[in-house]
């Protein structure tokens, strides 16, 4: 599988009608950034700095990616050949499509900066130059290369999403992430990832997803990409066709499954044939054409804005209706994907650390995230919903940490177990352990964990009042953060 990795990269080319002086817009960027630490999720891992790049656009803004600035503590810009810092803010950011928009409270900042204008989507095998800041110098750097594919591509900074993308051979290094990849005086891309082990193979986010992210932005807050949570499989089987009484034409894709989406699951049923999503005819591969691009159907959903609908034309049972299908952002599966609007949740009982599953849960294990002692996570979180919906957990809890102390000296599970019940509590989201706790009228705490169904137990009396040392002496503030 291909594994893709978020690079701080940066480019800049300002439009003034002239070729001479196209750095003026170029802006760089620094941020101090403090993530939290997921598996001690009452902590915040210590202030790194990171580079990136941002360009002007119009309304007096910087665009960069999303995953320059998440977490900042402090942003602060530079102009073109300019030492002076100034201090900015994220105004909108977004994650799903790694996207944001900066201002700067200080006026002088734009004095003389032209915005860029964006252009269209580049053809393949067409030339484009990047502009930005590498790691290893403070001057701009330009780099040439030529589109080599444009499809539907796994983000990075989310992490659970495909949007279209564009690749380049244009070498996109680590310090470059933010910056206008540039055609015939236009922007056509923003630089944002690159793929591990290969050599001069970067992305960029194309024009459609930065003005639909800017239209977005537009009411005055981000809500996101479409996610109709629809698995299509491809029916290119003579037979299955015939058996469906489908035109020998060689279009439509079968609806396979369905995530509980309720505009979805009103407007299709499982094994409806799409034929046709927006103005695109959807191929027995499950693909559409788009712009010359033969890319994954799920496009046409996503070209639409949160809210609107998408004309569809289906086949059931045997004959073509049409529907239409009101289309929006989905959290169902929030996490399954990388979490950057807030910190982790917690609760901290008798020196045990409870934390919701997810995927950052599981990144910091390190290397060793897909180990398979650690299987049973990795089915929870993103198995057990699909396969078995019925008995799937709203919010899988984890005990991510045990804090040593008299309370719990015999407390044989350490850390990264999924729970299963507590004091025959059946735990289905992180509210339930607390409740669990604080209602229990037995002697004894009884823990019970999915792994190996372990059972565990604490002196009920001896945990409370053991509580309030534990937090003092490893500096955990509160024992809750909900």
């Amino acid at each position: 599988m291909k594994k893709l990795i978020t690079i701080l990269v940066c480019a800049a080319w300002a439009l003034t009608g002239r070729a001479g002086d196209p750095e003026k817009s170029v802006i760089q960027i620094l941020v101090f950034a403090q993530p939290p630490a997921w598996e001690t999720p009452w902590r915040s891992e210590p202030v790194r700095r990171q580079g990136g790049s941002g360009f002007v656009i119009q309304g007096k803004r910087i665009m960069t990616n999303a995953h320059v600035v998440s977490w900042a503590r402090q942003i602060l810009v530079r102009r073109y050949q300019d030492a002076r810092p100034y201090v900015a803010e994220v105004e909108f950011i977004g994650h799903d499509c790694d996207l944001a928009v900066l201002t700067v409270a200080d006026a002088r900042f734009f004095a003389d900066l032209p915005a860029l204008e964006f252009g269209g989507l580049p053809k393949v095998r067409s030339t484009v130059v990047t502009y930005g800041y590498p790691a290893g110098g403070e001057e701009i750097s330009y780099t040439r290369g030529v589109v080599s594919r444009i499809e539907l591509e796994a983000y990075a900074q989310i992490g659970n999403r495909h949007l279209l993308a564009g690749q380049t051979d244009a070498a996109i290094n680590p310090g470059n992430s933010g910056g206008p990849v540039i055609q015939d005086d236009h922007v056509v891309g923003v630089a944002f990832q690159g793929l591990q082990g290969l050599e001069n193979t970067g992305f960029f986010i194309p024009p459609p997803v930065i003005q639909h992210f800017l239209k977005d932005i537009d009411k005055g807050h981000y809500e996101g990409f479409p996610h109709t949570g629809i698995r299509l499989a491809a029916l290119q089987n003579p037979a299955y066709r015939e058996r469906l009484k489908l035109p020998d034409n060689d279009l439509g894709a079968r609806v396979d499954a369905m995530l509980p989406i309720s505009d979805t699951t009103q407007a299709l049923k499982e094994d409806d044939v799409i034929l046709q999503a927006g103005a695109f005819p959807v191929a027995s591969d499950a693909t559409i054409l788009y712009q010359g691009n033969r890319l994954g159907a799920a496009l046409a959903f996503q070209l639409a804005q949160a809210g609107e609908s998408v004309p569809l034309r289906v086949w059931r049972q045997g004959r073509e209706e049409a529907v239409s299908l009101k289309v929006g952002p989905y959290s169902g599966d929030k996490a399954t994907g990388y979490q950057h609007d807030g910190p982790p949740r917690y609760f901290v009982y008798a020196g045990l650390v409870f934390t919701p599953l997810s995927l950052d849960y599981l990144r910091s294990f390190g290397r060793n995230n897909n180990d398979t002692a650690h299987s049973d996570l990795i089915y929870e979180l993103y198995y057990h919903r699909l396969e078995h919906p019925e008995t799937a957990r709203t919010e899988p809890v984890v005990l991510a940490a045990l804090l040593p102390d008299a309370a719990n000296a015999n407390f044989g599970m350490r850390s990264r177990a999924l729970v299963d019940r507590i004091n025959g509590v059946r735990i289905d989201k992180i509210d339930d352990v607390i409740r669990a706790f604080e209602t229990g009228t037995n002697t004894h705490d009884v823990i019970q964990f999915v792994t190996d169904q372990a059972l565990e137990c604490l002196d009920h009396a001896e945990a409370a009042k053991a509580n309030a040392s534990i937090l003092k002496n490893y500096a955990v503030t509160k024992d809750r953060r909900l």
